[in-house]
Parts: C-alpha cells; sequence; structure tokens
C-alpha cells in the first residue's frame, strides 16, 4: 500500500518498524518533499517571498502543515489556493498571478498527478515559476518536478508482496520509504520564464530538459 500521508499520524499503525495492525507499504512522506520543494523553488527563483500553494483539500492536512513550517524557516509568505477539481485550475491559476506570487507549490494530490499537462500549461500562460512532485509536470512544461521515483516503487513494492503471499504478517513487515528520488529541471521553461535555473539545481538533475 502506497501512503501519500502518515501513518503513524493518522493511527494506521504503531511505528515505520513494526506497523501492529493490517496495514504496511510504501510511506510517500509527502510532507517532507513539500519542504523540499519549496526550498528548490526558492533557489529557482532568487530572492523569491511570496509563493501560492495549490492544495487539493481531500490529500489532508500534514502537507500543508509542512509548508507553511518550512515556509516560516525561509521567511516566505504562503497564500493558499484551494481546487476540488480539474474546473477550478484555471480560475485558481489566474488568482495566483493576481495575488503576485512569485512562485507555486502544488502540493501531492491524485488530482495533480492525472493534470501535468494541464497544469504546466496554466503555470506557463500565467508566467507563474511551479514545482511538483511528480516528474512528469517538468516534463510536460512545468519549471521543476521533484518528488520519488515512482517506476522504482513498482520492484519495491514486488519484494514487499512477496513476503506477505510467502506469509509474513503484515503487523511486523516495517513501512518502506522510497528509496530513490527524481529532480527534473526544465531549461526551456526556465528561459521562457526569463529565469536561470542555478547551477545547484542543474547539478543535482537527474533530467535537464533542454
Amino acid at each position: 500500500m502506497d501512503l501519500e500521508s502518515d501513518p503513524i499520524a493518522n493511527g494506521w499503525a504503531a511505528s515505520l518498524a513494526r506497523p501492529g495492525g493490517n496495514i504496511t507499504g510504501i510511506f510517500l512522506d509527502v510532507p517532507g518533499f513539500s519542504a523540499k520543494a519549496l526550498q528548490l523553488l526558492s533557489e529557482a527563483v532568487s530572492g523569491i517571498t511570496r509563493v501560492a500553494v495549490l492544495w487539493h483539500p481531500a490529500g489532508g492536512p500534514l502537507q500543508l502543515e509542512a509548508a507553511r513550517t518550512a515556509a516560516s524557516a525561509l521567511k516566505v509568505a504562503l497564500e493558499v489556493f484551494e481546487v476540488s477539481g480539474p474546473s477550478d485550475f484555471d480560475g485558481a491559476f489566474q488568482a495566483m498571478a493576481k495575488s503576485k506570487a512569485a512562485g507555486v507549490l502544488m502540493l501531492s494530490s491524485p488530482l495533480f498527478a492525472y493534470s501535468g499537462q494541464v497544469l504546466a500549461d496554466l503555470a506557463l500562460r500565467n508566467r507563474l515559476p511551479a514545482i511538483s512532485i511528480f516528474p512528469d509536470f517538468a516534463q510536460k512544461g512545468g519549471l521543476i518536478a521533484y518528488g520519488p521515483d515512482l517506476q522504482s516503487l513498482y520492484p519495491q513494492a514486488g519484494v514487499m508482496t512477496r513476503k506477505l503471499l510467502q506469509g509474513a504478517a503484515a503487523a511486523d513487515l516495517p513501512i518502506e520509504r522510497p528509496t530513490h528520488f527524481k529532480l527534473v529541471a526544465n531549461l526551456k521553461t526556465a528561459r521562457e520564464l526569463g529565469l536561470t535555473m542555478p547551477t545547484s539545481i542543474l547539478i543535482g538533475a537527474d533530467e535537464v530538459i533542454e
């Protein structure tokens, strides 16, 4: 089971090492990625002081809380824009552009995962540097993406599934975290937005789109 929330905070497991119940799997640790993404966005947009946050409330509050904590440390002001479905995207991006935000942090949600092209197009149309946890966002025209390498999760989950099928109890099978991560930077989009991608991001990038 892939968890996009905190299994301990939500009371689903006693600990990562020994869940103690009927749930185990791969915990994506999305709140932690939100903080890292905000850091990367602040590197990409020099002097950024105001960031818009695109949030789907169905994903829960943990990511948003982590982003707010990271923003406080970076001395960045956050303004949250809620969406409930794709029909809200266009209005949200127009509102973010009017808010004078210098960048957009998109929190994790299946809603965003399946809308990479639409979101990338809207970010560019509204002249907003944006970052997402999903690699295809940057591959489709977004500025940056940073998160778990989703393809690598399949074999990792397969090993856990084999253990369960061989008789291991979920209560005793440690909840794992992703072991491979992916940073994608889109230089073409950076140029269109009038940005120079910093060396710190380019050196660490797994994929750079020219």
